[in-house]
């Protein structure tokens, strides 16, 4: 039987595993990708010779990501590391290991709270118990047949537990978990809060501990997977057009059967939108009215996961001198010394006050910074529309307001690592719109829609949505799940090509 004739919007991670599934079933698979290099948000790039991520640092599920790279052949070609966390305040300091060791060291750093941390611990020690049964095991999606079967199974009778904490906890978000056990405003609920997504869904904290357990990164950096991703899809066949802005998906009769991309038509049986979920119908579907009008007005209305702000900085100190001060290449700052409220975005000095991640991808492999020197990002998440989104499209306004959330984060930066400003030989930095404007994802989104159990976009939270009202249209990226991520594109690239007999 003849293969399909498959098209793929976007290289990040979801389009690139579809793609090498697809086309290793014997279809004809191109995959347009906007930016120059493949990838997405699981990619990076360099500047002045400094290599810096473009989005995602690590993963969780690896059992999971192992298989699939296994799967598709590429397993031994990427250097896969253990990643860890240092934890730094003026009032702590630790490395865990392994979530036994988080706990401890939780207890050690703030006694005063011991009796509000036991009753907190009984709880959370079942949602992580319940969480790793299930995290542990091969997502049921990664197989057929048979072994889909199976694995479903024994999925469905593992994640029993899991799905009670679920229920229990539906609509509730971290910090009101948090505030069950300790006062707002304390330091240790403040920094309970800041572990993952603002306003999180509860339920989401045992596998959050998890990551203790589980936490993976690229040492050669996530361009380096990426790479590693396309050119195995190539070999396979496959066509990877880049600096190709796909403009239109193209229906006849409610069925996708192409895109249109620099005014060229390129036909196809099957579209794969590895994109951003809202643009995909608000802007690249060419026939609006195949989507009943009160899911284009749930799309119009939904809020999408929480951005970033990053700075790059090209050191000129080495990195053996670097981890002096770090430690370790991820190190997660939290200041207490005053309150930066994440839902406020008319505070102009919220960058001042805020707790920011230092992340050196040269740590990890000297060869991502020039001889002698460094690589180093700061990253923290702002308010959603802070300060009238960036300045409301005046430029020099953004340019100001950029200049000011670097300099503040790097002057922070210094409370780790004394002097570092009179060693930058290299600067720059992303704003929410930077980020909009390379990856397309709505308002810099970093995992497509909101964690906030009250704001879900899919009924059910964790869900796999890769159907849309346009036959052989499917969502095959991170946006096909409420909380997104790499398992989230993983599951979704899986199932799309399952659908592509």
């Amino acid at each position: 039987m003849a293969g399909k004739s498959v098209v793929i919007i976007g290289s990040g991670f979801g389009g690139l595993v579809a793609g090498n599934l697809l086309a290793k079933k014997g279809h004809d698979v191109t995959i347009f990708e906007s930016h120059s290099a493949p990838g997405g948000y699981t990619a990076g790039f360099r500047r002045n010779g400094f290599y810096f991520e473009s989005g995602t640092l690590s993963f969780e599920a690896s059992v999971s990501i192992f298989k699939a790279m296994e799967d598709i052949g590429v397993l031994k070609d990427i250097t896969f590391k253990r990643e860890k966390i240092r934890w730094l305040s003026k009032n702590f300091d630790m490395i865990p290991e392994k979530y036994d060791d988080f706990k401890k060291k939780i207890y050690h750093s703030f006694p005063s709270e011991t009796e509000r941390l036991e009753k907190y611990f009984n709880e959370v020690d079942s949602m992580y118990e319940a969480s790793t049964r299930t995290d542990k095991k091969v997502i049921p999606f990664l197989y057929s047949g048979w072994q889909f079967f199976t694995s479903i199974i024994s999925y469905i009778f593992s994640s029993r537990k899991f799905m009670k904490i679920m229920k229990r906890f539906d609509d509730m978000t971290i910090g009101e978990f948090n505030e069950q056990y300790f006062e707002k405003d304390s330091q240790i609920c403040r920094f309970l809060n800041g572990l993952m997504y603002p306003d999180m869904a509860a339920f989401i904290i045992g596998s959050v501990m998890g990551m203790y357990d589980d936490y993976w990164t690229v040492s050669k950096g996530m361009q380096s997977w990426a790479d590693v991703l396309a050119n195995n899809f190539k070999e396979l066949g496959g066509k990877l057009n880049l600096n190709s802005y796909v403009d239109n998906i193209i229906t006849e009769n409610g069925t996708a059967v192409g895109v249109c991309c620099k005014d060229v038509t390129y036909n196809a049986d099957y579209v794969i939108s590895a994109s951003d979920y809202k643009k995909t119908f608000q802007k690249l579907l060419d026939d609006k009215n195949l989507v009943p009008a009160v899911m284009q007005e749930k799309i119009e209305q939904a809020e999408v996961s929480h951005p970033v702000f990053t700075v790059y900085l090209g050191l000129n100190i080495s990195n053996e001198e670097l981890q002096k001060h770090m430690k370790i290449n991820h190190v997660a700052y939290s200041d207490f010394d005053s309150v930066a409220d994440i839902h406020n975005p008319d505070d102009e000095n919220y960058f001042t006050k805020c707790s920011l991640s230092l992340y050196s991808p040269s740590m990890l492999d000297s060869s991502l910074a020039p001889d002698g020197k460094s690589s180093l990002m700061l990253m923290t998440m702002p308010p959603k529309g802070w300060m009238n989104n960036w300045g409301d499209g005046n430029k020099e306004q953004y340019k100001q307001l950029k200049e000011n959330a670097m300099e503040a984060l790097i002057k922070k930066a210094e409370n780790v690592i004394p002097d570092m400003s009179k060693h930058i030989e290299f600067k720059d930095a992303a704003t929410p719109l930077t980020y909009e404007r390379f990856t397309h994802n709505s308002d810099g989104a970093t995992s497509a829609w909101n964690w906030n159990p009250k704001k879900k976009f899919f009924s059910k939270f964790i869900s796999l949505n890769v159907d849309t009202p346009v036959k052989n249209l499917y969502i095959g990226s991170c946006w096909a799940m409420q909380i997104g991520g790499v398992p989230g594109a993983l599951m979704a690239a899986y199932v799309c090509s399952k659908k592509i007999k």
